[in-house]
């Protein structure tokens, strides 16, 4: 199985050398690992930084995390098997095998990382939290989808990714591949992780109030959306 391991990143100068540093260079039943940095039109040497760790560069000038994620998708085409990861040292990369292993032993498509257990004090504000637990119960209402988070951290099969037709080049990109998935009957399986507090720097999203909103309103808005899209304009796997 080849991996290749996404980092949207927006002025991570200081985070993204040290993140590169601590990802696993050998994982089970995985025979190669790129790492791809993209980054999102940083004006700090973020880029530099990755590409001096040994990372793949990709330059995406279009803001927004879903034209960062979709750039390292385009960028992975040897994958089999994509990871999403934060640049900001939030998420531990140690427990990348945690999100691997569900598809190496074909037990899913796509797997997410659950920050429900493991927060550490001040990493998640009150108002973060809320709105995950919000847009979870939606998850579950809408899509019978039982999931706790919404976290970036996650690992999908990259012929299945492709299937979703991907649009929502904002930061409700994640909840996008979240409903799509739910919806052609994939496999999700959500893993507990460790979130941390950020290395160095401010939260693009719980960082500032105009963050917050707008993540609020593009999760919110894809949420709904796609539970009152017609199944016939969908391609639904067939049920296992």
């Amino acid at each position: 199985m080849r991996l290749a391991i996404i980092i949207p990143a927006l002025n991570e100068a200081g985070n993204i050398r040290r993140l590169i540093g601590a990802i696993p260079t050998q994982l089970p039943s995985v025979s190669n690992i790129s790492i791809i940095v993209v980054d999102n039109g940083s004006t700090d040497q973020t880029a530099d930084e990755a590409h001096q760790a040994g990372a793949i560069v990709v330059h995406e000038p279009r803001r927004g995390y879903g034209y960062a994620c979709a750039a390292g998708v385009a960028a992975s085409e040897t994958a089999d098997v994509l990871l999403f990861l934060d640049g900001d040292g939030s998420f531990d990369p140690a427990e990348l095998p945690l999100l691997i292993h569900p598809i190496v032993e074909g037990q899913a498509d796509l797997v997410l990382g659950s920050r429900s257990r493991q927060i550490d004090p001040g990493a998640m504000p009150p108002h973060q939290r809320f709105g995950n637990q919000l847009v979870s119960h939606l998850m579950r209402l809408l899509y019978r989808l039982n999931v706790t988070d919404l976290g970036p951290y996650r690992a999908v099969r990259r012929d299945y990714l492709l299937e979703l037709d991907m649009r929502e080049m904002t930061f409700g990109w994640p909840t996008e591949m979240m409903v799509k998935a739910a919806r052609r009957d994939f496999r999700i399986v959500e893993v507990p992780v460790h979130y941390r507090k950020r290395w160095s720097g401010h939260s693009k999203v719980s960082g500032t109030l105009r963050g917050t909103l707008l993540a609020t309103y593009f999760i919110l808005g894809v949420t709904l959306r796609y539970a009152f899209v017609p199944s016939n304009s969908l391609k639904v796997r067939p049920k296992r």
